[in-house]
């Protein structure tokens, strides 16, 4: 009773502050820009002077350029990686009623009343946006869109792969603890999409981090609450839109290897003995275990980096126990510092003025989980090292990772927007603002701070943080989940969408709570969601602790079997997944991705949402509804190998396929070579080609840390009964494998040679060393 009333107290203090900044920041009248008076080219572009307003339009690269509306305050450069690009050779001309500045690539077309067009090289109009206007503070620029066009981005969002027909708030939100199709804000949103249609395309981001809205229908209509409109626009494939996206906004560190095996978490786990017991399960049922998470429960009275002393004992001792079987342990951080002049962390951080205030000096202070809490201003440096410094208290216990929560803000309130006064001010490395701007800013940079403090204290070892909020950029510095969603069939299909979307924002590092994190889910929905999350990167149970548990043994058999079968099929695919992890360090592009992403002249895959690529070599298509035996699945163009059976099938077209609860229907690419582990042997899966020949990669290194790694190459042709193996080795790191087990898959081996020499090939397998070609003779 004493939580409830003091949410409405909380909510009542907010809203009163609330209701008084937006009474200072009335609207104006509409502006529009006005006639365009004169302009003047600068470096890689021109500077356009309107009545009424002022555009830059700038070339960073040839197929990308930056546009910028003003008045209004430029946006902090936290999203950006890079700042400083080299000039660009452009094009100038005079157009009568235009004025044209273009690359090799595409040209922006500015008219006298500021209507901008984007051509390709042959003239073909690729985008058309309206002149934008401005209302006391805000903008808002309306964008055309063709019939076809599909858009995809956005960040967090419980909608439809496509998100045409939508409208989308740009503001981090808290959903309160449970979501489900059709919630919006959520967690994370990323002003960056990706648009699809038959003239191109591209990819847009606003860096604008002020609140804003994009409603896409027979129009896209952008706003924002605040600041200058600036945005970045590229052309090209998704391939390539990634990854000049990711050059612009950074790429994600390359993660320890551990990260990519299974997670376990509940909130729940309230004692050292209850984790023992967790543990002692997964061994006991012969299942793999590489991470386990704590929740709040560990912490004293929820006070952020403190240990519960009596329920956590010798966290130190439990950490060095876990570390001996190979597991890692991650402990969960919240933003609020309890108001306690008692506890160390707060009184520092009031000594050392780190804390948010009110317009009039005061501490902003919002309700969390250890109560009044005080909100560390992570956009001013100071702040940032401040509390980086306390990592080092976790991580000489023997934390090897961090689990950022509520860091949207959030703050328990009776109604409205659960995040701190909108009045509430921010450094802004110095440039000051209120919690409009600093709002969608505030995840980005405790993640910033908190990785930073990693490389800082354990300068030999990746940084590991998952993140439930952050902005354009925090790929960076943590992965993300998608948070609180529901234990329902629904949930588990837009989990598809979500991290599709998400990774086409430029965050490749993503996973559901496993089952859903806010009910009980029945034994099947568990085991589909589960075989759902062995093909995503972040894999991770984690519920409420008002649901049942959910530990893999707690649904007896035959579940366990089969959840024990998937849970080896994660480990033995982890040097495909390593290897993709290395994709997204060095080219951004993300490991899970839509079926057009190979194909985007098939318009028939522009929309598909219940199957995606792991990589290029996997089609993933999961059984998404309550008792069914099979699914239809539409297939890109190519030849696809089944994986439980070495079935052949040829795209493009429909397939229907079967899908017992054991299985889920996964097609392997032809033309590739599938690593996978095998204790200490690599197992080299081949899938010759039917027509073009196939080249894939496995990079290696020792599993974290900077040091040497390896890049193994292995070609595959084939001319009529022959198929042809060549391995090509680069880098400085030793092979890390004694034994390589090679299996052919589809036609029938007759005879092999490794580097012309005959080798027998029994049991459909044959066991080498080093070699550098193999041929397969074969039939069928």
């Amino acid at each position: 009773m004493a939580n409830a009333f003091r949410t409405i107290r909380y909510a009542l203090q907010r809203d009163r502050s609330d209701r008084r900044h937006r009474r200072m920041k009335r609207p104006s009248h509409t502006i529009k820009p006005g006639k365009l008076n004169n302009y003047d080219p600068i470096e890689s572009g021109a500077r356009f002077n309107f009545a009424d307003a002022k555009l830059e339009v700038k070339f960073l690269a040839p197929d990308l350029v930056r546009i910028t509306w003003e008045p209004g305050p430029l946006p902090p450069p936290y999203a950006l990686e890079k700042t400083d690009w080299v000039a660009v050779d452009i094009e100038a001309r005079n157009r009568g009623t235009s004025y044209g500045v273009g690359t090799s690539q595409f040209e922006v077309l500015v008219s006298e009343d500021g209507d901008l067009k984007y051509l390709d090289p042959d003239g073909n109009l690729l985008r058309e946006e309206r002149p934008p206007s401005r209302r006391g503070d805000s903008w808002s620029i309306q964008v055309d869109m063709t019939p076809d066009e599909h858009i995809y981005g956005l960040g967090d969002r419980s909608a439809p792969l496509n998100l045409r027909n939508g409208s989308y708030r740009m503001w981090n939100s808290d959903p309160g603890g449970s979501f489900g199709p059709g919630d919006d804000p959520l967690y994370l949103n990323i002003p960056t999409y990706l648009s699809l249609h038959s003239r191109g395309c591209t990819l847009v981001f606003y860096e604008n981090s002020f609140d804003g809205t994009i409603k896409i229908e027979s129009q896209m209509e952008i706003a924002f609450s605040g600041g200058a409109l600036r945005y970045y626009l590229m052309v090209g494939t998704p391939t390539q839109l990634l990854e000049r996206y990711t050059e612009l906004t950074g790429r994600p560190g390359l993660p320890p290897r551990w990260a990519l095996g299974y997670h376990q978490s509940r909130w729940g786990y309230k004692s050292e003995q209850m984790v023992r017991e967790v543990v002692a399960g997964f061994k006991d049922h012969a299942l793999p275990l590489s991470v386990i998470h704590l929740d709040i429960d560990y912490m004293d009275g929820y006070r952020v980096f403190t240990v519960d002393s009596e329920c956590f004992p010798d966290l130190t001792g439990l950490a060095q126990e876990l570390e001996t079987q190979g597991i890692k342990m991650v402990t969960i951080l919240d933003p609020g510092v309890k108001h306690d002049a008692q506890f160390d962390v707060y009184s520092k951080g009031l000594a050392e003025d780190v804390f948010c205030k009110h317009p009039d000096g005061k501490t902003t202070y919002g309700l969390v989980w250890p109560g009044w809490c005080a909100f560390p201003d992570f956009t001013r440096a100071e702040t940032r090292a401040w509390w980086g410094s306390y990592y080092r208290r976790l991580l000489d216990i023997g934390v090897a990772g961090f689990w950022h929560d509520m860091n949207e803000p959030a703050a328990f309130a009776a109604w409205g927007d659960c995040t701190l006064p909108l009045n509430t001010r921010h450094d802004l490395d110095g440039r000051e603002g209120d919690h409009g701007q600093a709002h969608n800013l505030y995840g980005l940079l405790m993640n910033r701070s908190g990785y930073e403090a990693l490389r800082k204290f354990h300068p030999d070892r990746r940084p590991w943080i998952v993140s439930r909020s952050g902005w354009a950029g925090v790929q960076r510095y943590a992965w993300h989940w998608t948070g609180d969603v529901e234990s329902t069939w629904q949930s588990l299909r837009m989990t598809i969408s979500m991290i599709l979307n998400l990774g086409l924002s430029g965050i490749p590092f993503v996973g559901p709570d496993i089952g859903g994190f806010s009910g009980s889910p029945n034994a099947e929905l568990y085991v589909r969601w589960f075989q759902l999350a062995t093909f995503l990167p972040f894999f991770r149970t984690h519920s409420s602790v008002h649901t049942s548990r959910r530990e893999p043994w707690t649904f007896g058999e035959p579940y366990l079997t089969i959840l024990r079968e998937f849970l080896t099929i994660r480990y033995k695919l982890l040097p495909y997944l390593y290897t993709l992890a290395w994709y997204a360090n060095q080219y951004g592009q993300p490991l899970v991705r839509p079926l057009f992403w190979y194909d985007v002249k098939d318009r028939g895959l522009w929309g598909i949402d219940d199957a995606f690529l792991l990589g290029e070599n996997l089609l993933v298509a999961p059984i998404l509804e309550e008792s069914a035996s099979s699914r239809t699945l539409v297939l890109p163009r190519g030849n696809w190998y089944n994986f439980w059976d070495d079935t052949l099938l040829r795209g493009p077209g429909e397939v229907e396929l079967d899908a017992s609860l054991e299985r889920i229907p996964l097609l392997v690419s032809a033309g590739c070579v599938l690593p996978m582990d095998k204790d200490d042997a690599l197992e080299l899966h081949i899938y010759p080609p039917v027509e073009d020949p196939g080249r894939s990669l496995l990079y290696s290194d020792e599993g974290d840390g900077y040091g040497d790694s390896r890049s193994d190459f292995f070609e595959l042709t084939r001319e009529g009964d022959k198929v042809d193996l060549q391995w090509v080795k680069e880098g400085q790191y030793p092979f890390p494998y004694s034994t390589i087990e090679i299996h052919m898959h589809g036609p029938q081996v007759t005879r092999v040679h490794v580097d012309e020499q005959e080798v027998p090939y029994k049991d459909n397998r044959i066991c080498v060393h080093m070699f550098n070609q193999i041929r397969f003779q074969v039939r069928g």
